[in-house]
């Protein structure tokens, strides 16, 4: 059981990390840094959070607690970048932490209590709050694509209108 719901998370979190990659490629720099109202974040501001929460969750993962003293959480929230791949390095590196925590993870070791904030909680626990806390971000930087991009902009999953096609490719019919 313990393999099977390791692999089922992992796909999960490669499934937002690909919704993500999209997304990203689609957009520029200048795009990846507009915000579309004060206090909203752009694009380039979700991945800089996402990619200080993915390092501070799962470096030690099983040893230390989530949220690390060398966070500075509010730095996140600001806007530094100089190139697009400056902003997609940062995506990655965070992701690249996630993944390798994952794998770490065993039937051994698949018992441990994690802490986030002093806060006990057990590995399933655990990655079903970031997962949750990641896909909502994932889809603020769709959304925002899609609002950058406007027509420009392709479906990530089954376009409007297009349902039926998408189930008939599905069931070979």
């Amino acid at each position: 059981m313990t393999e099977t719901f390791l692999e089922s998370i992992t796909k999960e979190f490669n499934r937002y990390k690909s919704y993500g990659d999209k997304t990203l490629k689609r957009l520029t720099l200048e795009q990846m840094l507009w915000e579309p109202a004060a206090d909203v974040n752009s694009v380039g501001v979700l991945v800089k959070h996402m990619s200080g929460n993915m390092k501070s969750r799962f470096t030690n993962f099983l040893t230390e607690d989530g949220e690390k003293s060398w966070r500075h959480r509010d730095q996140e929230f600001v806007i530094d970048f100089e190139s697009k791949e400056e902003v997609v390095a940062l995506w990655e590196d965070g992701w690249a932490i996630l993944f390798e925590a994952l794998e770490s993870l065993n039937a051994e070791n698949f018992g441990s209590t994690v802490y986030i904030r002093a806060e006990a909680h057990s590995i399933p626990h655990a990655l079903h709050r970031q997962l949750a806390h990641y896909a909502s971000h994932v889809g603020q930087l769709m959304y925002l694509g899609k609002i950058i991009l406007g027509d420009q902009w392709s479906s990530l999953s089954i376009p409007k209108g297009q349902s039926a096609e998408f189930n008939k490719r599905m069931f070979g019919q």
